[in-house]
């Protein structure tokens, strides 16, 4: 029986990356580019959804096109794309689904289950639209984890289970930036704190670029490309670019040619941003990431000289100033011998290989991220589950009435860790009737808070006396529901049926194309004069017929039509090797690249 292949999938803000575990062995699955990582941009043209570095190339161009979607995730705000509102979970689904496509391919068989990471930072809603969109996508997600703990993950698999060690995680993607610190012993992984900015990332440091090029534009070219969409578009993908040349070299040079078209003519930009004004510029940016960092070690009840490793994660990293604030702050030299891209995503495929039993003794403890509490009287919050309390967990408390005579109360659930709920942020709220009339404080209320392992909360309240309950699985009205997951998945199930058709015709319009080609070539050969010409005239009919076909886009008569020749093909040959002819240089598939 085969072994169990869980799917490892960091979905990021701008780029993805999936990966497994081969016999112990971490393996990143290229895409169909031969990329490690993929761009979660989703493009729509001519009816069809483009993923990936296609839909990266069109942003500038196509309307349809969105990227950074994840910012988006459990909210109810949607895109306007391919003439309709997509949900950001459909769009998501479609970056999954594109991934799940290729994973399969690679893999050699289908694969539907994954573990998916998100920002430590991300709140129930996000992580159950999270969820949802690996459901749309065609993939049971078996578990959701947090990014940092995935990255420490893949990091501890191979140390000495015998050693303790604490690891400290600086994680700086595109959309969202997390400290955490984690604690291995004896190949248990405990998360001790976690902390952040869910408005911080990478794409912040490509803005202030942005913003440094329009000033420099506007003074050198009297332009201003900021009421330039297409210019704007270009503008971006070169400050990421310039950041990412600034991360090698000291000086970055800009070419825009033929950015926009003026008064003047073309306006053809050149620029140079040295490494000391990008690091000027961003000064602010930087400075954001050092209260987290001294936040996460509080947290932990730490010092500094207690800490064994400091990892880094995120592309973001590569920056030399980052490098430098954590080697400073924390006062180790970041390991940085994993590639920030792909740690992740390794460790989500780590967490999946515990989890099919393929790696051994090793346990993820990981925690929640903000305090969950209740309203009570006077607007204040009871806290029930403080932040930083490992997971999965389940704390009740007895509350009661504010009133005489009360038969109903109201349950409002919040998050944060301000006294005042008002200053929380308000997860969901119910109501539990039937309450037999009594004096205040009397009736006793048990109001339970339940964390499963991905961080998705229920709560329930109880009369303890009636026995009446009631519970809800917290999900802000922008969570989707059962019927619309469902009508999703269908959705997304017809354009795979869709996009494989069109996927198949493409496939044997390249095949059929290759086939004429190579019929013509051979006939036009000196081995091709020792075939008779009854047969050299059934060859030209045939090639005739393929191309009227291929003309007309009939592609069911012209699969008929292919496997049809390909069989006559097979009888031919064996004739002509008696008649002397070789038939390796008749090879009407050779040198075709979709020939599988």
């Amino acid at each position: 029986m085969a072994k169990e292949i869980i799917l490892g999938i960091d979905l990021g803000t701008t780029n993805s990356v999936v990966s497994v575990i081969e016999n112990g062995t971490p393996k990143v699955l290229e895409n169909p580019n031969g990329k490690r990582t993929t761009p979660s941009v989703v493009a729509f043209k001519n009816g069809e959804i483009i993923v990936g570095e296609a839909a990266k190339r069109q942003l500038e161009t196509n309307p349809d096109s969105v990227a950074s979607i994840k910012r988006l995730m459990g909210t109810d705000k949607t895109v306007h794309v391919n003439n309709k509102d997509y949900k950001p979970e459909e769009i998501s689904a479609m970056i999954l689904s594109y991934m799940k496509d290729y994973a399969d391919k690679k893999l050699g068989q289908p694969v539907n289950k994954a573990v998916i990471t998100v920002p430590a930072y991300f709140d129930n809603a996000q992580r159950e639209a999270t969820k949802n969109a690996g459901i749309i996508a065609g993939l049971d997600v078996v578990r959701i984890i947090n990014e940092p703990t995935a990255a420490a993950l893949a990091f501890g698999v191979d140390k000495d289970k015998d050693l303790n060690h604490k690891i400290l995680v600086f994680d700086l993607g595109g959309g969202t930036f997390d400290v955490s610190i984690l604690e291995m012993e004896n190949g248990t992984f405990e998360v001790l704190s976690t902390s952040g900015d869910n408005h911080l990332g990478g794409d912040d440091w490509d803005h202030k670029i942005v913003a440094w090029m329009i000033e420099k534009i506007k003074e050198k070219y009297d332009f201003d490309p900021s009421k330039d969409k297409m210019a704007m578009a270009r503008l971006k993908e070169e400050a990421e670019r310039a950041k990412i040349t600034l991360s090698e070299s000291m000086m970055a040079n800009i070419s825009l040619p033929f950015l926009a078209m003026n008064a003047n003519g073309p306006v053809n930009v050149e620029l140079e941003l040295k490494r000391s004004e990008f690091e000027a510029m961003t000064a602010d940016l930087l400075e954001r990431t050092k209260k987290p960092l001294y936040d996460a070690l509080k947290e932990a009840k730490l010092d500094w000289n207690e800490i064994n490793e400091v990892l880094l994660v995120g592309g973001s990293t590569r920056m030399p100033a980052v490098q430098k604030l954590v080697a400073d702050v924390t006062g180790k030299r970041p390991n940085n011998s994993i590639n920030p891209d792909e740690v992740v995503s390794v460790g989500a495929a780590t967490q999946g290989a515990i989890m099919a039993g393929e790696i051994k003794d090793v346990l993820l403890l990981d925690v929640t991220p903000l305090t969950l509490g209740i309203v009570v009287e006077g607007d204040l919050v009871a806290p029930l589950i403080p932040r930083n309390t490992t997971i999965p967990v389940t704390k009740s408390q007895i509350f009661s009435t504010a009133v005489d005579n009360q038969t109903a109360v109201s349950i409002v659930i919040t998050q944060g860790e301000r006294e005042l709920a008002r200053d929380n942020k308000i997860l969901g709220q119910f109501n539990l009737e039937g309450i037999e009339p009594a004096p205040r404080g009397v009736p006793q209320i048990e109001v339970s808070f339940s964390i499963d392992v991905n961080g998705i909360t229920t709560v329930t309240a109880k009369d303890k006396k009636t026995n009446k309950e009631q519970s809800v699985v917290i999900q802000n009205t922008s969570s989707l529901s059962k019927e619309e997951v469902e009508k999703m998945v269908k959705d997304a199930e017809a354009n795979r049926e869709a996009d494989n058709k069109k996927r198949h015709e493409i496939e044997l319009s390249v095949k059929t194309e290759q086939i004429i080609n190579d019929i013509e070539k051979s006939l036009n050969s000196e081995e091709a004069k020792k075939l008779p010409d009854s047969q050299k005239s059934e060859l030209k009919k045939e090639v005739d017929e393929m191309k009227e076909l291929l003309d007309k886009k009939d592609f069911e008569k012209l699969e008929i039509k292919v496997k049809e020749f390909e069989q006559k093909m097979a009888q031919a040959m064996e004739i002509l090797k008696k008649q002397g002819f070789d038939p390796n240089n008749f090879n009407p598939n050779e040198g075709n690249p979709n020939q599988q």
